[in-house]
C-alpha cells in the first residue's frame, strides 16, 4: 500500500479523467453486493483499494490546492486503479524482481519507516504549549535591555574533514568568492544556492556556530573551521539587522517548528552516537 501511495503522489497532478470512473467506481451498497469489504472503494484483480487509501489521496490533492468534490474522489480512485493495473502488469512482466525495482522499493520502505519513526518519536515526546511559551520567554530575555531582535543573514560551507574546510578557507582568503567555493566543495544541499541559508537568529543555530556568528562583521567569514558532529563548517555573515521582536502569538508557530527540528536532530545525533557508521 505504501508503494501505491508513493506512486500515486508522484502522479497526483494528472487527475483529469474522473468521467472514466462512471462504471468503475461503486457506491457502498453496490460494493457489498459485489462481495467487496465494507471499507473497500474498489478492487483490481482481487487487490483492494480501501477507503482509507482514498482519504489519503484526497488529503494529498487538497494540500496541492484541489477542492474536495465527488469528481475528485472518483478521480483519486481511478488513479489508484491505474497504478494497480500497471503495477500488477509489472509483476507479470518480471519487473518487480529487477535490481532497479528492488533498490527503489527499498528506498521507499526506508523513507517511510524513517518518517514513521520520527512522527512516533514526536508523538511520544510532544512539544507542549508551556514549552513553547518558555522558549519564547527565554528568547525575549536573551535580547538584553534594549529588547531588540538581532537577525543574521548567513551562508555556510559544510565538508567532511578539517583539512577540506581549511583548503576551502584558503581559497576564500586568496580572493575566491564564498559562494563559488560553496558550489564547488560543500556537501550541504544549499550548495546550489552558493551556501545561502537566509536569515536566522543566534538561538536558532548550534552553540558552536552562534559563538562565531555573533562576532562576525558584515561580509566576514569565520577565521577557522568550526567542528560539528556532522562535519566541519565555514560560515559567512552576509548581513545583519535589528527589529522589534514579534508577539508570542506571531512567533509561536515558528518557535514550535524550531523546537521540533532541534528535538529531532538531537534524536538523530543520539542514534548516530549509539551506532557504527562507516563512510567510504
Amino acid at each position: 500500500m505504501n508503494t501505491v501511495n508513493s506512486l500515486f503522489k508522484s502522479q497526483l497532478r494528472s487527475l483529469l479523467i474522473a468521467s472514466l470512473l462512471s462504471s468503475a467506481v461503486m457506491g457502498g451498497a453496490y460494493a457489498q453486493q459485489s462481495g467487496l469489504p465494507i471499507n473497500a472503494a474498489a478492487s483490481v484483480n482481487g487487490m483492494i483499494i480501501t477507503n482509507d487509501m482514498v482519504e489519503q489521496g484526497i488529503k494529498m490533492a487538497l494540500s496541492q490546492g484541489q477542492k474536495d468534490s465527488p469528481e475528485l474522489r472518483q478521480a483519486v480512485v481511478q488513479k489508484y486503479i491505474e497504478v494497480l493495473l500497471l503495477s500488477q502488469r509489472a509483476e507479470k512482466d518480471g519487473l518487480a524482481d529487477s535490481e532497479r525495482a528492488n533498490t527503489q522499493l527499498m528506498l521507499i520502505r526506508q523513507n517511510y519507516l524513517a518518517d514513521l519513526e520520527l512522527s512516533t518519536f514526536m508523538a511520544k515526546n510532544p512539544i507542549t504549549d508551556a514549552d513553547v511559551q518558555a522558549e519564547y520567554n527565554k528568547e525575549i530575555a536573551s535580547l538584553g535591555p534594549q529588547g531588540m531582535l538581532v537577525e543574521y543573514k548567513v551562508s555556510d560551507i559544510a565538508v567532511a574533514t578539517e583539512a577540506d574546510a581549511q583548503a576551502a578557507l584558503n581559497r576564500i582568503k586568496k580572493g575566491e568568492p564564498f559562494d563559488k567555493v560553496a558550489r564547488s566543495v560543500s556537501l550541504a544541499p544549499n550548495k546550489v544556492q552558493g551556501g545561502a541559508i537566509g536569515w536566522v537568529q543566534a538561538g536558532q543555530v548550534s552553540p558552536q556556530i552562534a559563538a562565531v556568528l555573533v562576532n562576525l562583521g558584515k561580509g566576514q567569514v569565520s577565521q577557522s573551521p568550526i567542528q560539528m558532529q556532522q562535519g566541519w563548517y565555514l560560515i559567512k555573515l552576509e548581513d545583519k539587522k535589528s527589529s522589534k521582536p514579534p508577539s508570542f502569538e506571531q512567533a509561536k508557530a515558528a518557535i514550535r517548528n524550531g523546537m521540533a527540528q532541534r528535538k529531532q536532530m538531537d534524536f538523530l545525533s543520539q542514534l548516530a552516537k549509539d551506532s557504527k557508521i562507516v563512510v567510504q
